[in-house]
């Protein structure tokens, strides 16, 4: 009976807890509409497409050129999971699969593109489920260091510069981000120092790095984010501070995987229009936004779609190839 009774209660917190997290963002999500409908309720939309006209073809292709080096860096993370496996996946089939992930991941969630599609295309490809999720642990713990790397440098330096109104929380900001850096040395010191390399967790075998390759993780992370920021900054008005850019992009980046918006849609045009309105016009952060969801988002989703083909293609004719003949 006592058994049962356990077994009850534990059902009725996990069923109370998915119920306070989807009520959580649920409000989340209505706070965000608000926020975003009553700073652009006034917008002037004239503004915002002139601005868009006066981006140059030599702006443009800058654009591109960011997102291109962006999404090269966010696929060399797959080679990271490559090395730290040993898997026997070519690097030609590796980066155009992790290319196709992360645009879907981008514009459709992590769910979707992070996870799910990864999963299918490299067990397409001959990768056991072991290997894939030790593959995508390294892809996700890269992302992550890199920003921790650069929050918590922005935040304890005092780098980002925020409305008169937030000056309260700039202390709070660095004891995050010296946390966020602690985390970042707890986690080399772990990987260099550590006698017991091995652990189990929930059925999975967790194998802690080297130090080189932490160190790649983390550079290559920060890299990313740094790129990102770097497409934003450039279609911003000139002046604007880039840590300060950098920094609301990973706060931002932050309130949208809260909210579970895909592509952080309104979240990051809320949080932008929030902290940088005071030193740029909204119609002009809007532009930029636009710009920026188009260069990142839109037209590497487009490509991604017809690479995703051709490794269909080229995963059946290698399965067609590699059945044995009678």
């Amino acid at each position: 009976m006592q058994s049962n009774s356990k077994k009850a209660s534990a059902k009725l917190r996990n069923a109370w807890g998915r119920w306070l997290k989807h009520g959580v963002t649920l409000l989340l999500f209505m706070v965000v509409a608000i926020l975003l409908f009553s700073l652009v309720r006034n917008l002037d939309w004239q503004a915002v497409i002139e601005t868009l006209r006066g981006y140059s073809p030599a702006l443009v292709m800058m654009g591109l050129g960011i997102t291109a080096a962006s999404f090269a860096v966010f696929s060399s993370y797959d080679l990271l999971g490559k090395f730290y496996t040993g898997h026997e996946l070519p690097i030609k089939e590796v980066l155009p699969l992790a290319f196709v992930c992360y645009a879907f991941n981008l514009n459709l969630g992590a769910w979707v593109g992070g996870i799910a599609l990864r999963y299918r295309l490299y067990t397409k490809f001959g990768l056991k489920v072991a290997t894939v999720t030790r593959v995508l642990s390294v892809s996700l713990t890269t992302n992550w260091l890199g920003y921790m790397l650069l929050a918590g440098t922005l935040f304890t330096l005092r780098l980002i510069e925020l409305p008169a109104h937030w000056q309260v929380g700039t202390l709070g900001l660095q004891f995050i981000g010296a946390g966020l850096l602690l985390v970042c040395l707890f986690y080399l010191s772990a990987c260099r120092y550590s006698r017991r390399r091995t652990w189990q967790w929930r059925g999975h075998e967790i194998v802690l790095p080297s130090l080189r390759l932490a160190l790649l993780q983390m550079l290559l992370g920060a890299a990313n984010w740094s790129l990102m920021a770097a497409l934003v900054y450039l279609l911003l008005p000139q002046g604007v501070f880039y840590p300060t850019i950098l920094g609301i992009l990973l706060v931002s980046s932050i309130a949208g995987v809260v909210t579970h918006i895909p592509a952080g849609l309104g979240v990051l045009e809320a949080v932008f229009i929030a902290l940088l309105q005071h030193q740029v016009s909204t119609s002009e952060i809007i532009a930029a936004l636009i710009g920026y969801r188009a260069l990142y988002f839109l037209f590497p989703l487009g490509l991604a779609c017809m690479v995703y083909l051709l490794l269909e293609r080229w995963s059946k004719k290698q399965q067609r190839e590699s059945e044995p003949r009678h």
